[in-house]
């Protein structure tokens, strides 16, 4: 399996000049391997407007990349439900793209498809936003709370959960744990717009709608079901700074890791 984390090779003669026996600094370095969670993260294309969110997926790495984290990512295999043209925000027409073709861009090439993620290789897995979560990986774009979801992405969130392992997500991805796994508790930050700072904040209403249960954060915080192993953090439902995006992303991902036990 391809992973996103590589670790630099020392050659014997320079660890034991750092006093450290070959043998034992090999011993030491496969007992953390082992130590290592392995996350999967799923990706729904490349670009906010019909695709993953490219801050918050980068922003999920570097915190999985800073907790010791094993990667590896996945998408499925599908046609986009729509090209958006990132300069005008509108549909281009007579384009297609490919979900996983896409996803490689954030992925480096180092992607697989979405049917070959199992929860047993795993130790967790988690979904960035961007409206590709609801227009690629479901139809909650278009049809609300009464949305399908992916029949893969709800497989894999179903194996997550009935394995007992956690499920992270942020922006708009918490819609698909609200559908899949009723009953969930998951946050897309506030319920009022309040001016304009939550663009988005009817998500909330939906959540309920389709049985979910919502929580009020603040951007920089995450929700942690503890009861359904589900994190959420809002991120870009909310219009502020990317700093505050990157900080709830974090906390989102330290709680995912720790829930591991790695």
């Amino acid at each position: 399996m391809l992973a996103t984390r590589f670790a630099p090779c020392r050659s014997a003669p320079a660890l034991l000049l750092r006093g450290v026996p070959a043998g034992r600094a090999s011993f030491h370095s496969s007992a953390q391997q082992l130590r290592e969670a392995k996350v999967a993260v799923v990706l729904s294309g490349c670009g906010v407007y019909d695709g993953t969110e490219v801050h918050e997926a980068s922003a999920i790495l570097v915190h999985l990349s800073r907790g010791g984290a094993s990667v590896q990512m996945y998408a499925p295999n599908i046609s986009q439900m729509h090209v958006i043209d990132h300069c005008k925000g509108q549909p281009a027409k007579g384009e297609s793209r490919n979900v996983l073709i896409e996803s490689a861009r954030i992925a480096r090439g180092k992607v697989m498809e979405l049917t070959k993620l199992s929860a047993k290789d795993h130790d967790a897995v988690i979904f960035p936003g961007g409206f590709g979560a609801a227009k690629n990986l479901s139809t909650f774009a278009v049809d609300g709370k009464d949305c399908k979801v992916n029949g893969d992405v709800e497989r894999v969130l179903k194996d997550f959960y009935k394995a007992g392992k956690p499920i992270g997500m942020c922006c708009i991805s918490p819609v698909l744990a609200a559908k899949v796994l009723p009953g969930t508790e998951v946050t897309v930050g506030h319920e009022e717009e309040e001016g304009g700072r939550w663009p988005h904040a009817g998500t909330a209403g939906t959540i309920k709608a389709m049985g979910g249960k919502h929580r009020v954060k603040e951007v920089t915080d995450a929700h942690v079901d503890t009861a359904n192993k589900v994190v959420t953090t809002p991120a870009y439902m909310c219009e502020t700074e990317l700093h505050h995006i990157f900080d709830g992303i974090g906390t989102m991902v330290k709680h995912v890791l720790k829930m591991t036990g790695k």
